[in-house]
């Protein structure tokens, strides 16, 4: 391989203030092996890889890679993560319908139960649109159809947050009745998810409230009186102190899974009282570099566990970036980069989503962060693509 220090590695990219940078693409850190197993449970949500020479429409049909999709799982849980499967992160609701997602979860499922992996799938009301005469009994049926199907794969549910029932809702009460309803009818316990407005505009006064404490009590009352059906929750409000006061009044036994994208090292950390576990997009971009951290969580070694996660917080944090919801383009753009697929294209087009300078930020702190496998590699595909976009890098 060519030295990571000449021309090959070497990219110029344009800058926000008009000019341009130069970089050298580094050599990615190497993940020490047998240092344990994880005191932590993580999930990594993954994106999907689209298929680009479909006979297709791409902003309205959905076409799947599936070999390179279900490749990626694989590369996941050999890193020892379980998959949060037909989620958000895969464009659940921006791309991805759910005949689509149930597919990709019936391939998914019978590989990971043959490799002895973890994996938990997402079912929601989402092939139920949100229009003003769907009643709550709609959205429950909604929900129930789906848990059934996901549940028939062999999968735990991650009972995804509901556009319909956000739109359907008069208050806390109609919650408290899908979610009990629910929960009562699955064979096994599930995740919840409380998926913030900063994701989804859509579901904007979750729980029956505009204001987080005031959702916060009534999830907490529902998963109170629904216990011994609910594995965790995972919260994704990207505030650290309402994440860690949620964890703190669960009821013994039941889990948090941090979606928080923005303040993961600490959450996972945790403190006197308590940690959280993970269930988070940036997992799928991150990913041996979260592998690294958890290796040296699980032998009590919070130096290096901090030298591996700490650099990726400025990456997470513009990945995430408002408008939240189009993050999924930055974490197809790192697997690109990669070498996990050969193509930046996206289901329902989303590679146009994030400019070009943003896309030239994001490889900026993904190399502090050595996070690119191959540089030689990944210096091509960043000329690649730009060039689409009338750059020379």
């Amino acid at each position: 391989m060519t030295s990571p220090s000449s021309n090959a590695t070497k990219l110029t990219l344009p800058s926000a203030d008009g000019g341009t940078s130069q970089i050298t693409i580094k050599a990615p850190i190497l993940r020490q092996k047998n240092m344990g197993n994880w005191n932590r449970i993580a999930y990594a949500a993954a994106h999907v890889v689209a298929d680009p020479f479909a006979d297709n429409d791409p902003w309205i049909d959905p076409a799947i890679d599936w070999d390179r999709t279900l490749a990626f799982r694989e590369h996941l849980w050999s890193l020892g993560f379980g998959v949060a499967e037909a989620m958000d992160t895969a464009q659940r609701g921006m791309g991805l319908d759910w005949q689509t997602s149930l597919e990709l979860i019936r391939r998914s499922v019978p590989l990971a139960r043959a490799g002895g992996h973890l994996i938990a799938c997402g079912a929601g009301t989402d092939h139920l649109p949100p229009e003003p005469d769907v009643t709550i009994d709609d959205v429950i049926a909604a929900y129930e159809s789906q848990c059934e199907a996901v549940e028939a794969t062999g999968s735990r549910v991650i009972l995804m947050a509901s556009r319909a029932l956000a739109k359907a809702a008069s208050g806390p009460d109609d919650y408290t009745r899908v979610y009990s309803q629910v929960l009562q009818g699955l064979t096994q316990p599930a995740i919840l998810h409380w998926l913030g407005e900063m994701f989804d505009p859509a579901l904007s006064g979750y729980w029956g409230s505009d204001d987080h404490i005031s959702a916060m009590k009534t999830c907490l009352d529902i998963i109170k009186a629904n216990s011994r059906k609910v594995d965790g929750i995972k919260i994704s409000i990207l505030s650290a102190e309402k994440e860690v006061a949620l964890r703190r009044q669960l009821p013994e036994g039941v889990k948090i899974y941090t979606g928080d994208d923005f303040n993961y090292p600490d959450l996972i950390e945790g403190d006197e009282a308590g940690f959280s576990h993970a269930l988070l997009g940036i997992f799928d971009p991150i990913a041996a570099a979260a592998a690294r951290a958890l290796d040296a969580l699980s032998v009590s070694d919070r130096s290096t566990y901090r030298q591996a996660f700490d650099p990726t917080v400025p990456l997470s944090r513009h990945i995430f970036r408002a408008p939240t919801r189009f993050y999924k383009t930055g974490v197809v753009f790192l697997a690109y980069l990669n070498g996990h697929q050969d193509h930046f294209a996206m289901v329902g087009g989303q590679e146009a989503a994030r400019s070009t300078l943003h896309l030239a930020e994001l490889i900026r702190l993904a190399n502090d962060a050595s996070l690119f496998t191959d540089p030689e590699r990944t210096a091509l595909r960043v000329r690649k693509a730009f060039a689409v976009r009338g750059w020379e890098a």
